[in-house]
C-alpha cells in the first residue's frame, strides 16, 4: 500500500483538526479523546465531573497534543453552546464532534418505570446529542464529521427492562440519518457507532462468570471489546479516509448482532 504523503494512509491522520468529545471523564469517552489526540487532533473535552476531566487532559497532552476541558452538562443547551464557543475561542475551528455523553439509567419494568427516570435518560442520551450537534453544526466547515454514539441495544435486546435506554439509543439512529441528509450538501458527514459490550462504569459490576456467559452466548470473536477497538473506528469515521461515508450506523460489537 502506498504510504507516501498523498497515499491512502495519510487520509487516516487528523493533523490540524480539532475534535470535541463529550462524556470524556471516564470510560469510552476517555478512549475517544485519546484516540483523536494520538491521530493528530487537538481535543476539547466536556463532562460534568471537572476533576476527572483533568486526568483526560493530562493524557492528551502526554501524546503531544493540546487540550481544553470545559465542565459541561449536555442536557443544558447553554452548556453545549458554551463548550463549542470555548473550542472556537481557543482553536478557531471544530472539525469533529464525538457525541459520547450518555447514561445507562436504571432497570425498571415498563409498568413501574418512574416518569422522571425515563425522561432523564432521553434528556441525556438523545436531547444532549441533539443540542451538541446543533451547536457544532452552526460553525462546522465542509469536511467535518459528527459521530453519534448509539448502542447495539438500539437494534436488539439484552432481555433486561431497559426501555428508556434502548429507545434513546434507537432514536440516535434516526437523528443520525436525518442530520446526514440535512448536512451532506454542506460537506458535513454524520455517522453513528453501535458499541457492544465494553468495559465501563455500567459494566464494572459484571462478574467474570457473567461476562464469560455473555461472550460464550453472543460474541463470536470471543472477548468483550477493548476501548481502543472503538476509538480506532471513531478515528476512521472522523478522518478523510471516511470522506464518502455518511448516514451509516456501524456496530463495533465482536459479532454480537449476528445472533
Amino acid at each position: 500500500m502506498d504510504s507516501s504523503q498523498n497515499g491512502p494512509l495519510s487520509r487516516f491522520k487528523l493533523d490540524g483538526k480539532v475534535a470535541i468529545v463529550t462524556g470524556a471523564s471516564s470510560g469510552l469517552g476517555v478512549a475517544f479523546a485519546l484516540g483523536m489526540a494520538q491521530a493528530g487532533a487537538n481535543v476539547v473535552i466536556g463532562a460534568r465531573r471537572a476533576d476527572r476531566l483533568k486526568e483526560t487532559v493530562q493524557s492528551i497532552e502526554a501524546v503531544g497534543r493540546r487540550a481544553l476541558a470545559v465542565t459541561t452538562d449536555v442536557t443544558r443547551i447553554d452548556d453545549c453552546n458554551t463548550l463549542v464557543a470555548a473550542a472556537m475561542d481557543r482553536f478557531g475551528q471544530v472539525d469533529i464532534l464525538v457525541n459520547n455523553a450518555g447514561t445507562g439509567g436504571e432497570y425498571h419494568p415498563c409498568e413501574d418505570d418512574p416518569p422522571e427516570h425515563f425522561l432523564s435518560v432521553i434528556d441525556v442520551n438523545l436531547n444532549g446529542s441533539y443540542w451538541m450537534a446543533q451547536a457544532c453544526g452552526r460553525i462546522m466547515r465542509p469536511g467535518s464529521s459528527v459521530i453519534n454514539i448509539s448502542s447495539v441495544m438500539a437494534v436488539t435486546t439484552a432481555k433486561m427492562p431497559a426501555a428508556a435506554y434502548s429507545a434513546s439509543k434507537a432514536a440516535i439512529l434516526g437523528l443520525t440519518r436525518d442530520l446526514a441528509a440535512q448536512w451532506g450538501p454542506r460537506g458535513i458527514r454524520v455517522n453513528a457507532l453501535l458499541p457492544g459490550v465494553f468495559p465501563s462504569e455500567a459494566t464494572a459490576h459484571y462478574s467474570e462468570n457473567y461476562k464469560r456467559k455473555i461472550i460464550d452466548l453472543r460474541i463470536p470473536l470471543g472477548r468483550i471489546g477493548d476501548p481502543s477497538d472503538i476509538a480506532a473506528t471513531a478515528v476512521f469515521l472522523a478522518s478523510d479516509a471516511a470522506s464518502y461515508i455518511t448516514g451509516v450506523s456501524l456496530p463495533v460489537d465482536g459479532g454480537l448482532l449476528l445472533f
